[in-house]
């Protein structure tokens, strides 16, 4: 590979990881880390390959058929929980003689999680500084303006909460949302008039995960009148109400901690059962 394709594949790959990181999307990045010395003359340590879930891929790491094989390893790896694992060609692409043991390193590159609150009473607070605490973006809703000023928000971390005053509900939950790509939606609200028109913009909008706090009966009611008017019962039987997992929580921070876990375990592929399961058989 000449230095000038070098140079545009290098230009390729970080275009394509900061289109990654502004859509909210995710991708594999493969980089070759170490190969035999047989083969340097085909291969460059450095190269890069950029693989999203389409399977659409930018940059090489030097030959066609390696390029594919790995591309099917990183797909692979986009559907663990692993952040960055390093592999031989020979663990996953035994038919690849030539680069059995060339090392590439598999990296998950995507925008950080952006959690967006609905209702900025107790619960909603406590759970937006939980969050920013675990590196989220956060919005952070509500129709009163004395609940989300930056007063009420002022240490580091909370510095970073995009707080906002709704004028219409639905309207600020749409804009926050966005395209919805590695959102997650915690309707918080006071009321059943404030939860509906949150569900409703959210399951418009189509983030990943939507979670409608109340009891049963109070979301069954949400969720009734929204299916009475139209909405898609698929969308609808996939927000989780009542919000969060079963931790016995009390406080509003504990409430917070049993809505953030669940989306959390939702967004990795978690079970949420406790670690020390097996030891019970």
């Amino acid at each position: 590979m000449s230095a000038n394709q070098n140079q545009a594949n290098s230009k390729l790959v970080s275009e394509s990881i900061r289109a990654v990181l502004e859509t909210g999307s995710t991708a594999a990045l493969a980089t070759l880390l170490d190969l035999p010395e047989t083969n340097v003359s085909k291969l460059r340590i450095g190269a890069k390959l950029i693989v999203k879930h389409s399977t659409e891929k930018v940059g090489g790491l030097g030959d066609d058929e390696l390029d594919r094989v790995v591309a099917a390893q990183a797909n692979s790896f986009l559907k663990t929980r692993d952040d960055a694992k390093a592999l031989r060609v020979g663990e996953f692409g035994p038919e690849l003689q030539s680069f059995q043991n060339a090392l590439i390193l598999f990296e998950r590159i995507e925008g950080e999680p952006h959690l967006v609150i609905a209702g900025a009473g107790h619960v909603g607070a406590s759970l937006a500084r939980l969050a920013a605490l675990l590196g989220y973006r956060v919005t952070l809703i509500d129709d009163r303006g004395e609940f989300v000023t930056r007063e009420l928000f002022q240490s580091n971390i909370e510095q970073g909460i995009d707080l906002v005053v709704a004028e219409n509900w639905s309207d600020a939950v749409r804009a926050a949302i966005a395209n919805g790509r590695g959102v997650s939606v915690a309707i918080v609200t006071r009321g059943h008039k404030q939860d509906e028109d949150c569900l409703r913009a959210a399951i418009v909008a189509r983030p990943d995960y939507i979670g409608m706090i109340g009891s049963k009966r109070r979301t069954n009611i949400v969720l009734d009148k929204l299916r009475e008017e139209g909405a898609d019962d698929g969308r609808l039987k996939k927000v989780h109400a009542p919000i969060g997992l079963d931790i016995g929580a009390v406080s509003p921070e504990e409430v917070a901690l049993a809505i953030l876990a669940e989306i959390v375990a939702e967004r990795r592929g978690g079970s949420s059962k406790p670690l020390s399961q097996w030891r019970r058989g």
